[in-house]
């Protein structure tokens, strides 16, 4: 990946986001976009809406110069984006402008998952962009070495597939290939949707570990995530249709306000889905 858009509004929940991707940027060669935007003010009981907009934009300006100097004094490539309006139509924009084959975004604490992620800006970064888009809790670490990727046999967890173990080939890492089921009438499917990685990950030379857990997906993931040192769930969603414009779909919502490491979310069809 050539290039990433990394989303950051100064606070320590896009540490985790902020370093990373100059960490990604660093090993792999790629331009990092640093993008803030500043919302858009009205005036209120006597306060003027330039007056504070003038304010946070300087406070932005100043936040962007320092994440320049860091990445490029860490030997990442680095350009900075400041912009006025509403966040995730920001950052969704730039995306394409740019044309970048990531997105990079943080996440907040426990509490983010209560909301839904409905009206977050990550969660609508997500359904809105055609984008891959990863997303780094402030405390995870990816060393790309243990890779779970989650697989239903669709289109768009096929996409999930292929992405992972392009990361896990360039980076010499393990793929971990989880298909769940509700009942055992499921097992022979769910075994045919691991093997498909298993051969896959031979044809790469990936090596690939299989998982077939009886559950709900998201609380599988969950599980298998925090019991095997993985650092990198990637999983796959639709494109730009219907709800999944705001709505990313409640597992893979689950599975990124759950777990400590972070997550990709891979767009199937109508989405872009570049090779690492």
């Amino acid at each position: 990946m050539q290039t990433l858009l990394l989303a950051t509004d100064g606070t320590e929940y896009s540490e985790g986001a902020v370093r990373e991707a100059i960490n990604f940027a660093k090993k792999c060669g790629s331009t990092i976009y640093a993008i803030s935007a500043v919302p858009t003010m009205t005036d209120y009981e006597g306060f003027s809406a330039q007056a504070v907009e003038e304010s946070m934009e300087a406070k932005v300006r100043e936040h962007l110069a320092k994440l320049k100097a860091r990445a490029e004094q860490a030997g990442a490539k680095c350009e900075t984006i400041l912009v006025s309006g509403e966040p995730h139509q920001c950052i969704v924009d730039a995306a394409e402008a740019k044309n970048v084959d990531m997105i990079v975004v943080g996440r907040r604490g426990a509490k983010w998952l209560n909301k839904m992620l409905l009206g977050e800006v990550a969660a609508k970064v997500i359904g809105y962009s055609s984008r891959k888009v990863l997303v780094v809790p402030r405390a995870a670490q990816i060393t790309y070495q243990n890779i779970l990727v989650a697989t239903d046999g669709s289109s768009n967890s096929e996409a999930a597939v292929q992405e992972a173990v392009a990361i896990a080939k360039q980076c010499g890492g393990k793929v971990i290939a989880l298909s769940s089921i509700r009942t055992i009438y499921e097992q022979e499917n769910a075994t045919a949707n691991v093997n498909k990685v298993v051969e896959l990950g031979k044809k790469e030379g990936v090596a690939v570990e299989t998982l077939t857990p009886m559950g709900r997906s998201y609380e599988t993931i969950v599980e298998a995530a925090g019991g095997r040192g993985v650092d990198l769930i990637v999983v796959g969603t639709y494109g730009k249709t219907g709800l999944t414009k705001m709505l990313m779909g409640s597992s893979t919502e689950r599975v990124i306000g759950l777990v400590g490491c972070a997550v990709m979310v891979v767009k199937g069809e109508g989405g872009k889905t570049a090779t690492v």
